[in-house]
């Protein structure tokens, strides 16, 4: 076995690949945001139309959506792989457990908020990118978007879905930089404010589209 294979199937390496993964799909959120927020120009979705076709339709495109479908399978089989570790690790339970006093919320539900953000992603990529790509092509995306937050049930389940993401991305943000050993540097306070804005702003900007559409139509 090379050393690069030997590293990847360590523990160590697994974790580097899950902070890898964790990062890109954070950059990933950054884009989808950027275009997303078209959908409150008063255009008719117009200049989010340009947008959405020129995702569909560019050559290169395709290459980085089937890279970005790998990131996410990939950041969860290892999660989930991180997660069944760290329970065979501790089988039995202490007598007296008080988890608050060596971690955070948020660390301690990774694998909830992880389970529901995949449940998440799962729905909401077959209601967009399935619905406009390959069942619906001739539709509008922005006639999609807007059909689908006009249901409250779904808007509130949105809502829901995505305060779990802030919780995932908060602890999430933080510890993909302690794998690569800066969360205890100098930049630590950076770090800080960066993942403070990173999974406060990112949710909210995505939380305010199905409000949007919720109330305006």
């Amino acid at each position: 076995m090379s050393k690069p294979v030997a590293f990847l199937s360590s523990s160590v390496g697994r974790k580097m690949l899950m902070a890898l993964s964790g990062l890109f799909l954070c950059s990933f959120l950054l884009v989808h945001l950027y275009i997303n927020l078209f959908l409150f120009k008063q255009d008719q979705g117009a200049e989010f139309e340009m947008y959405g076709h020129f995702m569909a339709t560019y050559p290169l495109i395709r290459p980085l959506e089937i890279g970005l479908f790998a990131g996410f399978l990939l950041h969860g089989v290892i999660g989930i792989w991180l997660w069944i570790m760290n329970r065979r690790a501790r089988p039995v339970r202490y007598s007296v457990s008080r988890a608050g006093d060596n971690s955070t919320l948020s660390s301690r539900i990774m694998w909830a908020t992880g389970t529901v953000v995949g449940i998440f992603l799962v729905i909401h990529v077959n209601g967009f990118f399935v619905q406009s790509r390959f069942i619906t092509p001739e539709r509008p995306m922005f006639e999609i978007v807007r059909e689908a937050f006009t249901n409250p049930w779904l808007v509130a389940f949105y809502l829901i879905a995505l305060a779990f993401l802030a919780y995932h991305l908060k602890h999430g943000f933080q510890s993909a930089f302690q794998t690569f050993g800066l969360r205890y540097s100098r930049y630590e306070r950076l770090i800080e404010f960066v993942g403070m804005l990173f999974w406060l702003l990112v949710p909210l900007g995505f939380a305010a589209m199905p409000l949007y559409f919720l109330w305006a139509y």
